[in-house]
Parts: C-alpha cells; sequence; structure tokens
C-alpha cells in the first residue's frame, strides 16, 4: 500500500505544484495593484479566496501530469519505464480516475472563488488535455499549448476580484514556457543545440519584457531587480551548460532548472506590483520545489 501511495504521489510531480500556486500568488498581485487594492489588508480579509485559487491551480497542475503520464503511457514502457505507470505500480484505469478527481476538484474551488475564475478553469483544463493527448506530438503547437497552459494559470490568479485588466502580461509565461518544452525536445536522445539557442533567446525576450512592464507600470524596478538577477542566473546557468556538454543529463537539468525557477519569476512579478517582502514569500516556495525534487521527478 505504501508503494502504491508513493506511486499515485510520484504520479503528481509535488516538487512541481509550488509553481503553480506562485503562479496563483503572482496573479492575485497583479491584480491588486492594478485595481489599487493594498494587498496585505486583501490577504487578511480575503485569505478564503487566495487559499480556493492556490488549491484550485494545484489540483489541475497535478491532474494534467498524471493525464500526461496516463496519455504517454505506451511510450514510457520504452523511454520511462520507472515512471508509476509502465512499472506497473499504478493501474493506468486507476490513475485516470486520479486524474479526473484532482481536476474536478480544481474546477469545483475555482467556480467556487469566481466564476470568472471558474470558467478560467475549464479553459485551463481544456487547454492541459489538448496538449497530454494530442499538441504535445508537434514541435511548435506543443510547446505553445504548454505555454498556453501556463499564462491561463497566472490569469486564474488575476481573476480574484471577478474581473481582468491587461490580460497581456499572461503572455509572458506563455513564452517562458515554450522555451522549456524546447529544451525538453532532447531530454531522452540529447542533440538539441539549436532548440536550446531559441530558449536562450526567449529566456532573453521574458527577463526583457518583465522589466519593461513592471517599469511601465511604476516609476522604480530597484526593488525587481534583485529577484530579476537570481532569475536569469537560475535558468542561463544550466541553459548553458546543457550546450556546451549537450547530453540528456545536462538537457534534464535545464529543463528542471528552467520549471523549478518558475517560482522566481513569479517573486518577480510580486517585487514589481507589490513589495519585497511579499516576493520572498513567494520565493520560499523554491527550497519547497528543490527538497520535493530530490524525491521526486519533475519531469
Amino acid at each position: 500500500m505504501k508503494d502504491k501511495l508513493m506511486g499515485f504521489a510520484r504520479l503528481a510531480r509535488p516538487a512541481n505544484l509550488p509553481t503553480a500556486a506562485a503562479d496563483i500568488l503572482a496573479g492575485i498581485a497583479i491584480a491588486l495593484y492594478l485595481s489599487t487594492i493594498d494587498v496585505l489588508g486583501f490577504l487578511t480579509e480575503q485569505s478564503g479566496d487566495v487559499l480556493l485559487l492556490v488549491f484550485s491551480s494545484v489540483a489541475l497542475y497535478a491532474g494534467g501530469v498524471v493525464f500526461n503520464d496516463v496519455f504517454d503511457a505506451a511510450l514510457d514502457v520504452v523511454e520511462r519505464p520507472e515512471r508509476a505507470i509502465p512499472s506497473g505500480l499504478v493501474p493506468k484505469r486507476e490513475a485516470i480516475y486520479f486524474g479526473t478527481i484532482l481536476m474536478l476538484i480544481g474546477i469545483t474551488l475555482a467556480f467556487k472563488c469566481t466564476m470568472l475564475s471558474g470558467l478560467i478553469s475549464v479553459a485551463l483544463t481544456i487547454a492541459i488535455l489538448t496538449y497530454d493527448g494530442y499538441f504535445k506530438q508537434f514541435g511548435f503547437a506543443g510547446p505553445l499549448n504548454m505555454g498556453i497552459c501556463r499564462g491561463l494559470n497566472l490569469l486564474m490568479g488575476m481573476s480574484i476580484l471577478g474581473t481582468l485588466s491587461d490580460w497581456y502580461i499572461t503572455l509572458v509565461p506563455v513564452v517562458y514556457i515554450f522555451a522549456i518544452t524546447l529544451i525538453s525536445r532532447g531530454e531522452v536522445h540529447g542533440n538539441n543545440k539549436n532548440h536550446i539557442v531559441w530558449a536562450g533567446i526567449l529566456y532573453a525576450i521574458v527577463i526583457l519584457s518583465i522589466t519593461l512592464i513592471v517599469m511601465q507600470q511604476k516609476d522604480s524596478i530597484v526593488v525587481l531587480l534583485p529577484f530579476l538577477f537570481l532569475f536569469g542566473y537560475l535558468i542561463y546557468k544550466p541553459l548553458l551548460q546543457a550546450y556546451k556538454e549537450n547530453s540528456p543529463k545536462n538537457i534534464k537539468k535545464a529543463v528542471m532548472g528552467g520549471v523549478l525557477s518558475l517560482v522566481v519569476m513569479n517573486a518577480c512579478w510580486v517585487a514589481g506590483f507589490s513589495n519585497w517582502y511579499l516576493a520572498l514569500a513567494v520565493l520560499l516556495l523554491l527550497p519547497i520545489s528543490m527538497l520535493l525534487s530530490k524525491l521526486f521527478a519533475v519531469t
């Protein structure tokens, strides 16, 4: 029983889940700033809504990666036999039940927050399943679809007030996830230097976009800069190593670095649109992700 429970946990990719929560917190910080609402007051008075969206996002993300393994079950027998389904630890049918329950929980929690949040959660669920079941196989549409999932997750956080403004900000995580998905295309066989070069260019676009968007909204970006430098260091260090030695091992590290650094990117949004101590609070999700990554696979 213990081994089977561990198999279900492995399906849900626990190390990745704090990044989904960080998306929501970043989206909330952006929405509150744009609506000139005091962040600390809102977090105190409306903490229930915040938790609804955080747990909704975590459930949808977990459900999405479960279905990723469901759709990849036949391929994983060859390429990743250690995963829970091909190893026989979790039967495929039970994995489908598990993923379905997680997604239904995620949608329900989002609707309990606002109608808009619920509708976005439905769109996010559709985007997740279309990626897992179909678009993943395509060189351009797959990374784009995955990026849209992350953009919708940020948008769900921005929907906490029941309205949306400046939705274009969600295009930044779309570009970022596109870059990570490009890198991951060489995770099994290596030999993806062209993808790594393009990912490096897209990373630079992401960093520049965050800077310009914050500068457009605020007079000073001093608070943002330390978080932005940390973000750049964490994503480019493994990427450059993967380019230098283009092995599956290094490519996997570059993917893992990109995924876990989503927490830092979201801390950048919070630093830019809120304040440094809340950004540090979001950043504390990073060591949690890193600790979990020692116990569970990120990809």
